[in-house]
């Protein structure tokens, strides 16, 4: 199947830092600020979704690298964005610039890769593995 998919395409997502995000409960810091693991999956969901609507059922993207800087710490309660953009298509494999800032400015960047795959047959590799 032939997927075609423009560089350009972006997805911004928002969210409140919580509990849940800090390095704290993530266990990659002590503090209750945003953890980078946290800024990092947020930056590959706003990619996930840049281009989700684009690909035919059944049919999904993998992340398959990340080069992300975290540039600045941001408290509970604050208010975080994470953009990011495709500006590379190598037949299934995607790059994209990624950023995400909080209400103060940028907090990261980077850049991004992820794969297209068909679902079924990309599970099926792990049929009858215990995952």
């Amino acid at each position: 199947m032939e997927i075609s998919l423009t560089p350009g395409l972006s997805r911004e997502l928002s969210l409140e830092v919580k509990e849940p995000q800090t390095a704290h409960a993530y266990g990659s810091g002590l503090l209750k600020v945003y953890a980078t693991p946290a800024m990092i999956a947020f930056m590959e969901k706003a990619a996930l979704k840049a281009v989700a609507e684009h690909l035919p059922q059944g049919y999904s993207t993998v992340g398959t690298h990340v080069n992300i800087k975290h540039v600045k710490a941001t408290p509970m309660g604050m208010k975080v964005w994470a953009k990011a953009t495709l500006t590379e298509v190598e037949g299934k494999k995607l790059t994209f610039e990624t950023e995400a800032r909080d209400e103060e400015g940028i907090i990261g960047m980077g850049v991004h890769k992820r794969y297209i795959i068909n679902e079924s047959q990309f599970m099926q590799m792990f049929s009858g593995k215990d995952l």
